[in-house]
């Protein structure tokens, strides 16, 4: 009974609207009075009976084209924002949706002209409405930005509004976050951080809310392209705005390479820095932005967040690009190796930001441009190499101390290896087969034999310039004095780990080689004036005689001997010592052992001091002068 109940009230309904309306407007008025009367008095109940009358329901669909039209047309004609009021936003809203479900209702149906005919002209509305909608979405945008407070900072994973690199002392807490000094100009940027899990939020969440029911309309309608793109013309300013903050300039490949090096530095240490906000909080931060206001749409979504994110990721990449196809000079390995690293550790970020069909590119581009940079650091290692094989040896180091070559090549090398894993990374797959370089062991990693290759080249080149000198004892002294301080540079450093226990080994062996060969050089034409075999000499005049005349000699050559060596120089005050203590221990003796076979013979009695320059301490006097050098001969380590 009540079923039957209430289809004869809405048969009444219906029966009224068609008597009273004499046109077709007036029935559309009076069946949305019926409908704001009563919800079972809804246009779609109302019209049932039409649409029994009229089997293709044309007259429904133009009377429902009709009224969407006049409800619409109020709100596209407003003067002032639709959201400013909470009630015209809804109700605007409401008629977007019946127009988007007329649409879907009817537009099966496009075959017929007349319901062809109103699905253009309600086509046309929805176009007006995006219009309006879309202008709508753009003031939410901007006003939301502006009126949101972007100092509080979060952390924990919460929202902050706080990143930027100035100095904490210089800031006013109550001005941070902002940029100029009018309240158009309150831009939000990041402020120093040392924790990276923060996420910033730009707008209000009530803003937020309303932009994603806009943008969940333009999308169903087929606008989610133009909403994407107003969406991300808005953000781009923002993260513009903030690697303006973070100091780095938007710089073209060859701006980069015309760059000073000390000036590509300062810009290299920007770009570390703006590279780790902008994927470890910016980026994300857009990421979820995007996700909140384009909640259901995943593909407007991500087409928004690459809209916003590309330019500015961009301008990270190309940088990254410019160091990477840049000079490779060994003074750069440093830097490139701080750029290197920093894209690497953000690589993860790239992956799981850039995961979806637009952002692609962005990340295959990072894997691109990191790999790069590995191949740039193994060119500059290349010119290191080159470096040393083009190092002639055109003037010998005076004293035959520390060649210039050794000290740049040991430090750069101990420096280099504090980047260890680094380099082991980057060498661990340079495409060069090992066996074209000297191998250690069995199980030397591309990095050990890189190394040791180049410790060769250093050594053979020492060896060349060694030739210089006409002096055996001072070429010897020469190799002393470098391979020592190769030796002992590499062996309290990684690079000694590198090189291996062997290889020390072996080098400090080739230090006390280069050790004999001057006392036998040097040394062993002194030690020969003082051996005698009296014996031999015929009777005590001649031995007498002899013995006079060899003693002579060695005043005369040991004095010209520690006249010269007094002038070389031996870096290493142990090595020094060294050598000292072991000329000591071959001179000395046998210097004791003429003296006394002289001071012995019949004819010479009390006569030998005549003849005796040197006491032993005189001897060993001398001997500590040796290797001090000049300041010019001195080297520095």
């Amino acid at each position: 009974m009540a079923e039957n109940g209430e289809e004869k009230l809405l048969a009444v309904a219906r029966h009224i609207a068609k008597t009273l309306g004499h046109n077709n407007n007036m029935a559309d008025d009076i069946l949305q009075i019926f409908s704001n009367f009563d919800g079972r008095f809804s246009r779609e109940n109302l019209s049932d009976k039409v649409a029994h009358d009229d089997p293709t329901g044309r007259a429904v669909l133009d009377l429902t084209v009709k009224s969407l039209d006049r409800r619409i047309s109020q709100y596209v004609s407003l003067d002032h924002p639709i959201w400013a009021d909470a009630a015209d936003s809804a109700a605007y809203l409401e008629a977007i949706d019946e127009l988007i479900a007329t649409l879907a209702k009817w537009s099966p149906m496009a075959s017929d002209k007349t319901v062809r005919a109103c699905l253009v002209r309600a086509e046309d509305i929805l176009q007006q409405a995006m219009f309006r909608v879309e202008d709508e979405f753009r003031t939410l945008m901007e006003l939301g930005g502006e009126s949101f407070d972007l100092t509080r900072a979060h952390g924990n994973g919460e929202s902050t509004g706080n990143l930027s690199f100035d100095s904490e002392e210089d800031e006013d807490p109550e001005v941070e976050g902002v940029i100029g000094n009018g309240e158009d100009d309150q831009i939000p940027v990041a402020q120093p951080v040392a924790d990276y899990d923060i996420v910033i939020d730009a707008l209000p969440s009530a803003t937020i809310n309303d932009l994603h029911e806009i943008a969940k309309r333009m999308v169903v309608a087929g606008f989610g392209k133009e909403c994407s793109h107003v969406y991300s013309s808005c953000r781009r300013e923002f993260l513009e705005e903030s690697f303006s903050r973070l100091g780095l300039q938007k710089l073209s490949i060859e701006d980069v390479h015309k760059m000073q090096w000390q000036d590509l530095e300062d810009e290299i240490e920007r770009w570390l820095k703006a590279s780790n906000v902008a994927l470890r909080i910016l980026f994300p931060s857009e990421r979820r932005l995007c996700d909140r206001v384009f909640f259901g749409f995943s593909a407007a979504s991500d087409l928004s967040f690459m809209e916003v994110c590309r330019g500015s990721t961009i301008q990270l990449l190309n940088f990254a690009d410019a160091v990477a196809i840049g000079s490779r000079s060994p003074e750069r390995l440093f830097r490139i190796l701080d750029v290197f690293e920093t894209l690497r550790d953000l690589i993860p970020e790239f992956e799981s930001l850039f995961s979806d069909q637009y952002c692609l590119s962005l990340r295959n581009e990072a894997l691109t441009i990191w790999k790069r940079l590995g191949e740039a650091i193994r060119g500059i290692f290349m010119e290191l190499e080159n470096l040393i094989r083009r190092d002639s040896a055109k003037a010998a180091v005076p004293g035959g101390g520390l060649h210039p070559i050794t000290r740049y090549v040991m430090n750069y090398l101990r420096a280099a290896c504090r980047s260890r894993q680094t380099l082991d990374q980057v060498f661990e797959d340079d495409g060069l087969p090992l066996k074209d370089y000297p191998k250690l062991d069995d199980t030397s990693s591309s990095l050990s034999v890189r190394m040791a290759w180049i410790m060769e080249l250093l050594e053979s080149n020492l060896e060349a310039k060694s030739k210089i000198y006409k002096d055996s004892a001072l070429c010897s002294v020469f190799l002393m004095n470098n391979g020592r301080y190769i030796v002992q540079k590499a062996k309290d450093s990684e690079l000694g780990t590198l090189l291996g226990d062997d290889w020390i080994r072996k080098h400090t062996a080739k230090v006390r080689q280069c050790h004999v060969n001057y006392q036998r050089s040097s040394w062993n034409k002194v030690l020969n004036l003082l051996k005698v075999d009296i014996g031999s000499l015929g009777g005590p005049n001649a031995a007498s005689k002899t013995m006079k005349e060899r003693l002579k000699f060695f005043n005369s050559q040991f004095e010209e001997t520690c006249r010269i060596q007094s002038s070389w120089f031996v870096f290493d005050e142990q090595l020094r010592e060294e050598i000292r203590i072991s000329v000591e221990k071959i001179v000395i003796p046998a210097y004791k052992n003429f003296i006394s076979r002289f001071r012995g013979l019949p004819d010479v009695g009390k006569q030998a001091d005549k003849y005796i320059r040197y006491g032993v301490e005189d001897i060993e006097a001398k001997l500590t002068d040796l290797f001090k050098g000049s300041s010019g001969s001195m080297g520095r380590r």
